[in-house]
């Protein structure tokens, strides 16, 4: 005789967002909160598949009787609680955080959502100065803890530095770099647990380096490219697509997307084909499929080149 366990229906807690009452299920985060209130809030280092880290900060609410503002992308509701999410601490803390982002890290290729932001909270990251000039070759690679170098303060720090161009399947671009932790969660215990990349340095040296600083093609990564899949700023990028991009070639609004099944394996991933001009140029996979979640291994991801083989013995070009 089988026995079936029903789990047990989550109590409903009441709350206060924004002056409505609503009632939510226990276990709810504030970001959720919000959503079901159909309040849009800016996020940058969450995402539905990985676990919350906390560290963009941009996500921050007001909730009463808390010192401090608190991350609505894991702190989770309580019964009675009230939460603001549109103050004007909160707006002034969005602001600041965006304008620091913005004014040591390039955002051009960020998602249209970040530029609204960015208009929404009035951020200003010109009022800091003009960007510094890149520093020759990539010294950041070489800071140890506690190094920092001296500002000059005529003009704004950045993270400015030459794309690493290592390998045939993605590019690091760590001038778009913002340090959402992102593809380290999804190298580690969210996705790979390969646990091949962390972020090193402390301060404005902080970056994301492999184990013992080795060369990526050295390192423990398995190139399954789950770390492009959930970055947000283009700091991590399919070769395909960097290469479009410096020719001229990138088009978004040409481009299709087609949702198929990988044909490496039986475990059924669903794969999202971008195509443009008739050639595959990157693979995705939706974040709600239940068997990938957003994910995918090596060949899912960059084993599509077969594909693009022509009929008369020809390459399509990317």
């Amino acid at each position: 005789m089988s026995v079936t366990f029903v789990a047990a229906p989550k109590r409903l807690l009441t709350m206060t967002v924004d002056g409505q009452t609503i009632k939510v299920p226990e276990g709810t985060t504030l970001l959720q909160a919000c959503q079901q209130r159909g309040i849009d809030t800016p996020t940058l280092c969450y995402l539905e598949n990985l676990t919350p880290v906390n560290v963009c900060r941009v996500c921050v609410v007001e909730v009463e009787g808390s010192r401090t503002l608190v991350p609505a992308c894991s702190r989770k509701a309580e019964d009675g609680m009230v939460v603001k999410s549109d103050s004007d601490r909160v707006r002034a803390s969005r602001k600041g955080v965006l304008e620091l982002l913005a004014s040591s890290v390039d955002l051009s290729l960020a998602s249209p959502e970040v530029h609204q932001w960015m208009e929404r909270y009035g951020a200003e990251p010109d009022r800091f100065g003009p960007s510094s000039a890149p520093p020759p070759g990539n010294p950041r690679d070489r800071a140890r803890p506690g190094e920092h170098v001296p500002a000059d303060g005529l003009a704004a720090a950045t993270v400015s530095q030459p794309a690493k161009l290592d390998n045939d399947t993605y590019i690091r671009d760590y001038s778009r770099c913002i340090l959402c932790y992102k593809c380290v969660e999804a190298c580690g215990v969210d996705a790979q647990n390969t646990f091949a990349i962390a972020v090193a340095g402390r301060g404005f040296e902080a970056r994301i380096s492999t184990e013992f600083d080795v060369p990526l093609p050295d390192s423990a990564c398995v190139y399954c490219g789950n770390c492009i899949g959930v970055c947000p700023t283009g700091a991590l990028m399919f070769k395909s697509e960097f290469d479009m991009r410096n020719a001229g070639t990138w088009d978004e609004s040409k481009q299709t997307i087609t949702t198929t099944i990988c044909p490496y394996c039986g475990v059924g991933c669903n794969l999202e084909l971008h195509v443009q001009d008739n050639s595959i140029v990157k693979v995705t996979s939706p974040l709600d499929h239940d068997i990938t979640r957003g994910h995918l291994c090596v060949k899912g991801r960059f084993g599509y080149q077969f594909v693009q083989h022509r009929s008369d013995g020809s390459e399509a070009q990317q």
